[in-house]
């Protein structure tokens, strides 16, 4: 799980995600032109970050030829991780996304005829073939949707299930739990469903020894669940040092859900006052211990929650087929550019919601000009530039300081002023140029901007 650890420049006050981006920062910009051989060592003699992902313990599943998808890398949405300066190609981080690029172009010759290599890979008989607004629904009913009546309530059913399994076999007790993830915003595809769940015990306010408590907690958690009826249903990923995670296969409509198990203590409770929230809010900004601001962001998962799921059925819609595209129109990753990171799916459903609300939030609308609203504005995706005001207000200092400094794309956590969740992607160049070639599809030949969305000429 990548950290949020920075490091300060005490000169100018800019941030950095390693100690060797900010010796080069310091050097460059307050002692001169950096020596390009001194500039090697240093990049040599330095700790690589590397984030390799070892494949997943399946042999379980297979030998029951359940056919699942592989376990599907978990972005984590509660904090944005700067993954925006780390190099595509060999993971090595940079003071700034303009440094990255120069080395991979200088390092790796990723070009731009290279990029269009490595990044489009439309998906065999994908949606952006399909001609017109009625076959794009019905192509959506029958790949995008989720189940719905029966179905989804017998799926329902599963999940309170298994969340309940998860609170009596934790070995402390919860306080309070709160669900995320698409399936709980009402987000969720046919294919991509994601439930998080977030147990906070007081077992855990104790932060000399949260950490080890916690390790023992989930791996305790994991053996448990393994030893239940659901076990032979249930495919763990990878360990990881904060969370637990696997895909829980749902017998009545034979798909399955990416679900991650974190916990901690309850910062905030389920009223916190305005002062409570802004404390959290300092707390993180100056929080050095990446794991710890990790897990205090879990305290406003409930508020992401609600901002998501406050959209309209339409727009839900909109982030469906949007978050389809992601998954459906990208090459995966090689061993060359296994470091590459697309935007996460709340990335995708609040720059959605951004262009609803850019449209003077309409109750219906045509899905065809609302995905190409959306796939415009990521071909220009250096102009975007969102914020919300709903959780803090413009005055605060946080904010102040955070908007000061701010790159683009920049889409600042409605929740968190300090977190900018375009950071969790590297690759913004590849999802505009993917962007661009979707929009010459048939889905949109002959398309022009119709009101709401004549905004979008502009562009």
């Amino acid at each position: 799980m990548w950290t949020l650890k920075s490091y300060n420049c005490e000169h100018c006050g800019s941030d950095f995600i390693s100690g060797r981006a900010l010796r080069y920062h310091f050097q460059q910009k307050h002692l001169g032109k950096v020596h390009r051989e001194k500039y090697d060592q240093e990049v040599l003699s330095g700790k690589q970050q590397g984030h390799s992902e070892s494949p997943r313990d399946r042999s379980t599943m297979e030998t029951q030829k359940l056919h699942w998808e592989n376990l599907e890398e978990r972005n984590v949405n509660y904090m944005a991780t700067k993954i925006s300066k780390t190099c595509r190609m060999c993971s090595r981080c940079f003071g700034t996304v303009l440094s990255r690029e120069n080395h991979e172009i200088q390092e790796h010759h990723f070009t731009a005829r290279k990029r269009a290599q490595m990044s489009a890979g439309f998906s065999p008989h994908n949606m952006l073939e399909c001609k017109g607004p009625q076959e794009l629904r019905r192509y959506a009913d029958r790949k995008i949707c989720p189940a719905s009546g029966s179905q989804r309530a017998a799926c329902a059913a599963e999940i309170g299930a298994l969340l309940q399994l998860i609170q009596t076999s934790f070995p402390v007790p919860a306080s309070r739990v709160i669900q995320g993830g698409s399936y709980v915003k009402g987000t969720d595809t046919q294919g991509c469903s994601e439930i998080d769940i977030v147990l906070f015990s007081e077992v855990f306010a104790d932060v000399n020894h949260f950490k080890k408590q916690l390790r023992e907690g989930l791996e305790t958690l994991r053996e448990s669940l393994m030893r239940t009826a659901y076990g032979n249903r249930i495919l763990m990923g990878k360990r990881t040092p904060l969370s637990l995670r696997f895909s829980f296969l749902c017998t009545e409509s034979l798909h399955s859900h990416s679900c991650e198990i974190m916990a901690y203590y309850d910062i905030l409770g389920p009223t916190p006052s305005t002062d409570l929230k802004l404390h959290l809010y300092r707390k993180l900004h100056l929080c050095k211990d990446g794991d710890e601001a990790q897990l205090c962001a879990l305290a406003l998962l409930q508020y992401q929650v609600d901002f998501v799921k406050a959209s309209v059925v339409r727009v839900k819609e909109l982030i469906r087929l949007m978050i389809h595209w992601l998954k459906t129109s990208f090459a995966s990753p090689t061993e060359e550019n296994k470091f590459r990171r697309l935007p996460s799916s709340y990335t995708v459903e609040l720059l959605t919601i951004y262009i609803w609300e850019q449209a003077e939030k309409p109750l219906s609308f045509s899905l065809v000009q609302g995905m190409r609203a959306v796939l415009k504005l990521l071909v220009q995706y250096a102009a975007i530039d969102v914020v919300w005001h709903r959780h803090y207000h413009r005055t605060f200092p946080i904010f102040v300081k955070v908007n000061q400094k701010r790159t683009r794309p920049f889409i600042l956590d409605p929740v968190n002023p300090t977190v900018n969740v375009c950071d969790t992607c590297n690759a913004w160049d590849e999802v505009a140029h993917v962007a661009k070639l979707s929009l010459r599809k048939p889905l949109f030949s002959g398309v022009r901007a119709e009101p709401p969305w004549l905004f979008t000429d502009a562009w």
